[in-house]
């Protein structure tokens, strides 16, 4: 169950990092709420997944499936580029989330 609460806290960092662009600097009242909301819902769910797993495979998947989520919704939602390179390093980091998951 730990990891589908770190997988849940893992979708709302992508969430919050995708909405910070929304926001225009927080100037945008909705926006700003929704992703302070996401922010709290990922940190929060993160402690409740580093309660049975060890923290620092909590941290790191959670930051990594974070990071490799947010560059794709970059690239799907607000034209980011595709190239090669971001792609292949993408796949590196989700390599490194399987490989600790697979690990702990």
């Amino acid at each position: 169950m730990s990891w589908i609460i770190l997988f849940v806290a893992a979708l709302f960092e992508c969430g919050w990092a995708i909405g910070l662009k929304y926001t225009e600097g927080f100037a945008r009242f909705w926006p700003t709420v929704a992703t302070l909301g996401a922010l709290a819902a990922s940190v929060g769910l993160l402690g409740v997944a580093a309660n049975s797993l060890p923290i620092g495979t909590a941290y790191a998947v959670w930051t990594g499936i974070g990071a490799a989520g947010t560059v794709i919704l970059g690239i799907v939602l607000l034209g980011d580029p595709a190239t090669a390179p971001r792609l292949i390093c993408v796949g590196l980091i989700l390599a490194g989330v399987i490989g600790l998951k697979f690990t702990s």
